[in-house]
Formats: structure tokens, sequence, C-alpha cells
């Protein structure tokens, strides 16, 4: 039976008359690697500070690792990988000396957080004053890893990362999964949730507007398709099963497709074809499709 890491229960904060969030259920499972989507302002950093005991909620309950994460959040805590949005750091300290520090807090680490600095390119003597936003990112990053939680919570964790440095920390999340640990992580870009996801969660205006496997929104795209017919062109293809928006130029036809290409194929197959070609249409493009352009709400 698949066990819950995290859940929420009606979980809702009000910041005055601004909703941060509002009657939130979210499930994340164990061992899975979880996407938290939305725009900025949509509430994914509410949520995240909720799920470690930062904020206190209005109403409603979360639970991380079987602890209330607002009576219990010091065991959350010492439990929980944890990346905010905006970390803490001391900048007269080096990045060797945070490491140090943080691992005599766990009792162990340190040479885990060695070996992050190295994969990462850190370069470890230097004065947090001196670090560049990136260089600060990825310390903050081994910091909340370094000590091989069970669970990750990480609030935008490329942010301010090349692409080659992003792709290092999907390794990195990858690598930790496959040990066993539960990742959950925000993010508002989609492209980067598809790479590494096993789900994704959308939050719009504090509200949990639906979960999707990664694997379910992709049989959901739809797929581009062009056609150029060499003579006689089927007058009968916008009557076929997932055709949608079909366009005719000449002996060239442009439409839309949903699910199974095998009645367009047959069709087709029937007529002289001089070129055939298919795109996918983005997960983002499913996402606009099935949750709507809703803008982001006033909390954070």
């Amino acid at each position: 039976m698949t066990t819950s890491v995290v859940a929420t229960e009606s979980l809702t904060k009000y910041y005055g008359k601004v909703v941060g969030v509002e009657e939130l259920a979210l499930e994340v499972f164990e061992g899975e690697l979880f996407g938290y989507l939305g725009p900025n302002g949509a509430g994914k950093t509410t949520t995240l500070r909720l799920l470690m005991g930062m904020l206190r909620p209005n109403s409603g309950t979360a639970t991380v690792l079987g602890l209330d994460a607002w009576k219990e959040s010091v065991s959350v805590n010492a439990e929980v990988g944890y990346l905010p949005g905006d970390a803490p750091l001391y900048e007269r300290m080096t990045g060797e000396s945070h490491i140090r520090f943080i691992a005599r807090f766990n009792d162990h680490g340190c040479q885990e957080g060695f070996r992050l600095a190295e994969c990462l390119g850190l370069e470890t003597d230097r004065k947090v004053s001196g670090y560049s936003r990136g260089m600060k990112q990825k310390l903050a990053l081994i910091l909340a890893l370094m000590k091989k939680p069970p669970l990750l919570i990480m609030d935008e964790p490329t942010n301010g990362l090349d692409p080659l440095v992003q792709q290092t920390v999907y390794e990195i999340l990858n690598e930790y999964r496959e040990d066993g640990s539960t990742v959950l992580f925000s993010s508002h870009n989609l492209p980067e949730v598809e790479k590494i996801c096993d789900r994704v969660g959308v939050i719009r205006e504090g509200h949990l507007v639906g979960t999707e496997r990664i694997e379910d929104l992709r049989n959901k795209r739809l797929r581009n398709v062009e056609i150029i017919f060499s003579g006689e062109v089927p007058e009968d293809l916008g009557e076929l099963p997932g055709v949608t928006d079909l366009e005719w130029a000449g002996n060239k036809v442009q439409l839309k497709l949903r699910g199974d290409m095998n009645p367009l194929l047959r069709t087709i197959a029937q007529y002289e074809v001089a070129d055939f070609s298919v795109g996918h249409a983005s997960l983002e493009d499913v996402f606009l499709e099935f949750y709507g352009r809703g803008g982001a709400g006033d909390g954070s």
C-alpha cells in the first residue's frame, strides 16, 4: 500500500482578507518526485511554509511524515530537508563553514555536503559575501540535501541556476529519490516539472485546481498534424475521432488530433501523400486547455 508522507485536509491560510491557500487537499506519496506548479503569487510558498510549521493555518490540517505540521513543527524540521525560496546564509562564513556547521546539527552529512559541492561546482573556501546569486543557491541546496532526509521540501530549487547546473540538480534529485527520499518542490516552470516529476499539482489563486500524473498529461496532449497530398484530398477527415480544428489550403491539410492516431493513418493511407508531419502540443498547452488561463492571486 502506498504511504502518504504529506497530506493536507481543508488547509486554509488568510493574510487578512487575502487568500494564501484555501481548502487545500494535497497528498504526496512515499518515493514520489512531486512538482507543485503555479504562477508567482499562486500560493506555493504559503503551502510549503505551512507544511514546515512556519505559518499557523486559519483552519484545516497538514501532516508531514505522520507529524502535525504546526503542533510538531520541531520534529518536522528535524526530519525534513527544507529549501526556502530565499535561504538565509551567513555572509561572513565560507561555504565550508556552513556545511560543517549544519553537519553538527544532524550529527552527520559533512562528507555528503562536500560531495554535493563538488557535483555542483561550488567553491567552498570563499565567504558567502563573495558569492553570486547562483552560488548562494547551490549552497542552500547542499544544506537542504546533505543529511539525506526521507522528505525534501524545496521552493523553486533551480532558481538562479544556469541550465547545466539545473540538469545536475535534476540528476541529484533523481539519485535521492532512488535512495528512498520523497521530493516535493514548487516551480512555475512546467518543462522543468515534466523532465523529472512523477506527478504534478497545479495551484492557482490559493486553490488546488488539479493533480495529474505526467504520463496521463502526455496522453492528453494534442498533436498538431500537417498533411500534404499529391493529388486527391479526402473530404471526411473532420469526421474521424479526435480530429478538430481542420483547415484546408489547397492540397495541404492542418488539424489537431487527440487520442488514437490509427483511424487517421488508415484513412490517409488510401491517398497519395507528399508529406506528413506531427508536432506535439506542449504540456503547458495541455494545462492551459484543461485548467484555464486564470492569473495569480495576491498570496505568495
